[in-house]
């Protein structure tokens, strides 16, 4: 996870409140499974946490194995803003990088 990455998390969870940035891995999508990003109090007992500064990171623990190796990074351009995932563990990925294949 890059440091913009980790900044972000962090002023998600200051403007919402919220203890945890959540990933999980969803079926769904046009490639077959899908990124979802929340803000969220409370985590399972077997999510994957990493501390940060100012909060915590937290992956779903059912989705952890799809997301291993993982780059997390949070892209500024001139059209808006987004977190960037680099999986290695992906075989295929749709146009709008919003799902991906294993």
């Amino acid at each position: 996870m890059t440091d913009s990455a980790k900044k972000h998390m962090e002023n998600i969870l200051s403007k919402q409140g919220k203890q945890y940035v959540k990933l999980s891995v969803k079926g769904g999508g046009c490639a077959g499974f899908t990124y979802e990003w929340n803000a969220v109090d409370t985590i399972d007992n077997d999510d994957e946490v990493i501390e940060l500064a100012n909060g915590n990171f937290a992956i779903d623990g059912k989705g952890l194995m799809f997301v291993i190796g993982t780059t997390i990074d949070y892209k500024q351009e001139v059209f808006g803003s987004y977190m960037s995932i680099t999986n290695p563990n992906a075989t295929s990925s749709c146009g709008c990088g919003e799902s991906f294949g294993v």
